[in-house]
């Protein structure tokens, strides 16, 4: 049995120390904040409480592939809902879209709402972006982290998945060449932003991520995304494992080249035979290890964005939607222009709203329910700080928008809500990137750093900065990669 410390409590944290756990070893969680989660937390006000992070599940096959090495599964351990329709899209030009659980569904009301040539293109794209996922997967996301040299090892074999992947196209590229009906171009652009990247530089490989959620279905939890943190931990802690929250790690400790420890911030040392950092790599690499190791972890050079998100306290409606997304009336790319290019909160951003009694099953206020919104944004800079007046001004966009498209009443209240700053001083290294590194290249997937950091033996990463990326079932995959790295030294 060896001894391992994880640093960190988010998603890849937990499913790295579940793995490590499940393997026999003695795993300590060491949490700085005061509950596990890290950004898939959970607020509570006058008594209800709500999510305040990531609003769905998708994949939910590698949560139980994670729980079944724990002689458990993800239906023992959590239900999931499917709540109906899935998300309602409103358009620039007043058109509204449901999306439903079953992909024959949503290809129908495409067609009665927004007509045929809509359908055929959306149904033509999405079998497109089922074979970019067949392709791409087992070599960017559900396998070790990409490598060139082992690339070109596979390339004999897999020479035709590698070219039907669709890297050297943009998202947006790949749209203009699909697709003609410019809000379906909208539909299929906004999951860009589901990793925080660039539409109109990222690879049109990222298109995968339409099927993921359009084809293979979003999930809500009951009880919030939360709960499904709560899960993991019982899971843990049935497994011998052991939570520490309030336990801020100061450094890593490193003897003979090789990471044996760590040092908190009360002073106090934990020896280790391993150790997962469940951090952003920018922060591993400048706080955690120092001038004369930091070189070891490399992070990606471009973070994703952020987002401002709050939470209403809404007057309950039988006929708002679990999700909706309500797109901009000036062309869509220019939000992408604000973030990247001027580096500024959209001048009219697409709102996100999630109602989290129908996602969720949550229990709400006795007249209210809980409702999530968040806007795109871009991260905060890396040298000088951004003027805190952009975020009161964003919000205010956000709520005219919605109270416009009558989502929300007039006298709907804001009880809880995060800005980017907020997030960058909760999450060091981040600049309140939300999805760790953007993909803005058809390099990025061998720019973000591997789950093993080959130059400090005994160290490995788990996080949206690490291989493979952001978003909830990335990052147990992360922890997963990371852990497996690790048994295999072992």
């Amino acid at each position: 049995m060896k001894r391992a410390l994880v640093l960190g409590a988010g998603m890849g944290g937990l499913a790295a120390a579940i793995r490590l756990a499940a393997a026999g070893h003695a795993v300590q969680v060491l949490e700085a904040g005061p509950r596990p989660g890290g950004k898939a937390g959970e607020q509570m006000v006058d008594g209800v409480a709500f999510d305040t992070g990531p609003s769905v599940v998708t994949l939910p096959d590698v949560f139980d592939r994670l729980l079944n090495a724990a002689s458990t599964s993800l239906r023992d351990e959590v239900e999931l809902l499917r709540p109906a329709p899935s998300t309602r899209y409103l358009f620039a030009g007043g058109e509204v879209l449901d999306t439903w659980p079953d992909l024959a569904d949503t290809l129908a009301a495409c067609e009665a709402t927004l007509g045929p040539r809509a359908a055929q293109e959306l149904a033509s794209f999405l079998a497109y972006a089922r074979r970019v996922w067949e392709a791409a997967a087992p070599h960017f996301v559900l396998g070790p982290a990409p490598e060139p040299r082992r690339l070109l090892r596979v390339i004999p074999v897999a020479a035709c998945d590698l070219l039907r992947i669709d890297p050297l196209r943009t998202m947006a590229g790949a749209l203009r060449a699909r697709v003609t009906d410019l809000r379906i171009r909208d539909l299929l652009g906004r999951f860009a932003t589901y990793n925080g990247s660039d539409l109109r530089t990222a690879p049109a490989t990222l298109h995968c991520i339409a099927h993921v959620e359009l084809t293979l279905g979003v999930y809500g939890v009951r009880g919030g995304v939360h709960a499904l943190v709560r899960a993991l931990v019982r899971v843990l802690e049935r497994q011998g494992g052991e939570l520490r929250c309030d336990s801020a790690v100061s450094r890593i400790l490193v003897e003979g080249g090789r990471a044996t420890g760590v040092e908190l911030r009360s002073g106090e040392r934990l020896a280790a035979d391993l150790i997962v950092a469940n951090a952003d790599a920018a922060h591993v690499a400048a706080d955690l290890l120092g001038a004369d190791h930091a070189r070891a972890v490399r992070p990606a050079p471009t973070p994703s964005t952020s987002g401002w998100t709050g939470v209403l306290r809404a007057r309950r409606r039988a006929d708002r939607p679990a999700h909706a997304v309500l797109f901009p009336q000036r062309d869509y790319l220019e939000e992408f222009a604000d973030m990247f290019d001027r580096d500024q909160p959209p001048a009219e951003p697409t709102v996100y709203l999630c109602a989290q009694e129908k996602a969720h099953a949550r229990a709400g206020w006795p007249e209210h329910e809980p409702l999530f919104i968040m806007a795109n944004a871009p991260a905060e800079p890396a040298t000088k700080p951004r003027d805190p007046a952009v975020w009161p001004a964003l919000k205010d966009r956000v709520l005219q928008r919605l109270r416009a498209a009558n989502l929300i009443d007039p006298d709907d209240a804001l009880v809880w809500e995060r800005s980017p700053a907020d997030l960058a001083a909760t999450y060091p290294g981040t600049r309140g990137a939300i999805y760790g590194a953007a993909s803005n290249s058809p390099l990025a997937a061998f720019r973000r750093p591997a789950n093993r950091v080959r130059r400090l033996p005994g160290l490995y990463l788990a996080s949206g900065s690490a291989h493979p990326g952001g978003g909830l079932p990335l990052c147990a995959l992360s922890g997963m990669a990371a852990a497996e790295a690790a048994l295999e030294d072992l």
